[in-house]
């Protein structure tokens, strides 16, 4: 059974989506974040995926207040990333409430720091962020391209002892144009042992019953909840 994870993407402490990471193509959905969650949890969902998008562009975590608001409101198992740069924002996450924390850019910049993390919090608290574009991985709120191609950079970490990544394809992020099948297939071909979370492009059930089918463990989806694209009673059956 695939993993279903909700997702809620945070600017300006509104619940918001993006498309293609692009700032410029915001829409918000709704002023208050909580709320979405509550409703998250009531229809049965247990896990959720919060983005700190202020956090991802400034470079250290800003939303912080809103997690503790869902956490506290909510017995949801939340993993949380975006701006997460020092040891303190890890901290202020954890503080927060949230479970788990997602992790990237660092892990392309500062790999020995990455790893130090993994090992003081160990590696069912700590997932890797695999943005991907054309291939490579991007940093930095999807900013800037690394030189890091994705399967050897996944490799370099599991070999470290990671074992949740949160792989998303950049191109397909907010489009509803269906997920990067081809490319979970691939990550999962070489590493079965991995917990993969697949997330971008999600447009209906039918593409998480694929997912499903083709063996990713989990998926993250959002922008197809706001839209009303998919009805979750449904799909929580």
């Amino acid at each position: 059974m695939i993993e279903l994870i909700p997702a809620i993407d945070i600017i300006n402490g509104q619940c918001v989506r993006l498309t293609k990471g692009d700032y410029d193509q915001k829409k918000v959905y709704n002023d208050d974040p909580a709320a979405v969650a509550k409703e998250f949890e009531q229809l049965g969902f247990r896990r959720l995926h919060i983005v700190d998008l202020d956090g991802a562009k400034s470079k250290h975590i800003v939303n912080d207040a809103v997690l503790r608001s869902i956490t506290t409101e909510t017995k949801l198992t939340v993993d949380f990333g975006g701006g997460i740069k020092t040891e303190e924002d890890i901290e202020k996450a954890f503080e927060a409430g949230a479970s788990m924390v997602t992790v990237g850019s660092i892990a392309v910049t500062k790999p020995a720091l990455f790893i130090q993390w993994l090992d003081k919090y160990g590696a069912d608290k700590m997932i890797l962020g695999a943005d991907v574009r054309n291939g490579m991985i991007s940093i930095n709120g999807w900013k800037e391209d690394s030189k890091e191609e994705l399967l050897p950079f996944l490799k370099k970490y599991i070999d470290a002892g990671v074992k949740n990544v949160l792989c998303t394809e950049i191109s397909k992020d907010g489009t509803l144009q269906g997920p990067a099948v081809t490319l979970y297939k691939e990550v999962m071909k070489a590493y079965p042992q991995l917990h993969l979370i697949a997330s971008g492009g999600v447009s209906q059930k039918e593409d998480i019953e694929e997912l499903e089918r083709e063996g990713i463990p989990a998926v993250v989806f959002g922008k197809a909840i706001y839209e009303g694209r998919i009805d979750l009673k449904e799909l929580l059956k």
